[in-house]
């Protein structure tokens, strides 16, 4: 594990060679934890050359930062410090005349800036960004655990949905039985929508009962030493109609059809148009109001994204969703999805779940 997170920090560093910088901090807080295994954040300071990045953490973090961190140093900041201030005068010592960021708060950036007067603040998120996006072995073994333990909580759902039952209860057998097979915690706040509710391709759980001929999308995901997995399955309780039924074999094939586009070298807005326009031929293209996928990792959305813009190529390591919808107001709708491994041939499925739809 060491290794791993020297050698982040150590491509980091090569990226800020290639851009003229002395040194970067990272703030956010999935980023720390990706440079150096701690999750509660601080303030790193990563310098371009071979001294040693650090660490700083208040006194509620440091003993744990102390036993958890791996790669870097940890500096404690005493009560009454201010970090901003232990950082800048690091920075200033160190005589960086360049440094970038992934995220500053524009009264932390003012900060720096009255501070540092002489040093160039750049943003540079896109370089962690890029980094974060090819996942290594070790991610890959955390994000398989979290989508399996996610594929288990999808058998329960499917076990729990029938009439009379409230979406809240399905929700939270779900997360009991993915938090008794191992998972951190929900990577995400749980979606159990049924009937017109359906439709709304981001809500809450509620108190509404699942009545019989309802679509119920179920949307959830667990979470395994911080990594994430993301999985959808809509099914009817009963027997569905012939409009249920259709709007679900478009959908089906729609995720199929990107699914076969997703390898290394193709471009992210390809991997979209594939499901967007089989869905927009079957006529239900105004009802497909979101990207077909997004990265997976840290961060239930992070980079890349599969949307009509994103002309990037994909790459061998990239984990992301893939998860066409139709959504019909005051009908229901229809969105399945799974955690994909982009490899240089046919993608990898992390998630296993059953494609079943009449419960």
């Amino acid at each position: 594990m060491t290794a791993g997170f020297s050698g982040r920090i150590a491509g980091l560093r090569a990226s800020l060679e290639r851009e003229g910088l002395g040194g970067y901090v990272v703030s956010e807080k999935a980023n720390v934890l990706y440079f150096t295994g701690f999750p509660y954040g601080g303030r790193l300071l990563i310098p371009r050359g071979g001294g040693e990045s650090r660490l700083y953490v208040h006194g509620v973090n440091y003993e744990l930062a102390r036993r958890t961190v791996e790669g870097c140093g940890v500096e404690l900041v005493e009560w009454g410090e201010k970090v901003d201030q232990r950082v800048a005068e690091e920075i200033r010592q160190l005589g960086f005349r360049r440094v970038g960021f992934d995220v500053l708060d524009v009264s932390v950036y003012l900060r720096f800036s009255r501070i540092l007067r002489s040093v160039k603040l750049k943003p540079f998120r896109r370089l962690v960004e890029a980094l974060r996006a090819v996942k290594d072995e070790t991610e890959l073994e955390c994000l398989r655990r979290s989508a399996e333990l996610t594929s288990e909580g999808m058998k329960t759902a499917f076990e729990m949905i029938k009439p009379g039952v409230h979406e809240f209860e399905v929700a939270a057998e779900v997360e009991y039985a993915m938090r008794r097979r191992g998972s951190e915690g929900v990577a995400f706040d749980t979606i159990v929508a049924s009937g017109v509710r359906s439709a709304f391709p981001h809500c809450e759980c509620t108190d509404k009962k699942v009545s019989k001929g309802d679509l119920v999308v179920v949307d959830l995901g667990a979470r395994f030493r911080h990594y994430r997995a993301d999985l959808t399955r809509t099914v009817v309780v009963g027997k569905p109609s012939v409009k249920q039924a259709r709007i679900y074999e478009v959908v089906r094939e729609a995720q199929d059809k990107a699914s076969r586009r997703l390898k290394a070298g193709a471009r992210a807005c390809d991997v979209d148009a594939a499901a967007r326009e089989f869905i927009a031929e079957e006529g239900y293209g105004e009802f497909f109001v979101h990207s077909v996928g997004h990265g997976v990792g840290l961060e239930v959305h992070e980079p890349p994204s599969l949307n009509p813009e994103n002309k990037e190529q994909l790459k061998a390591g990239n984990v992301v969703t893939v998860e066409p919808g139709i959504y019909v107001p005051d009908f229901g709708g229809v969105r399945i999805e799974d955690t994909v491994l982009v490899l240089g041939g046919e993608a990898e499925r992390l998630t296993e779940a059953l494609y079943g739809f009449e419960v």
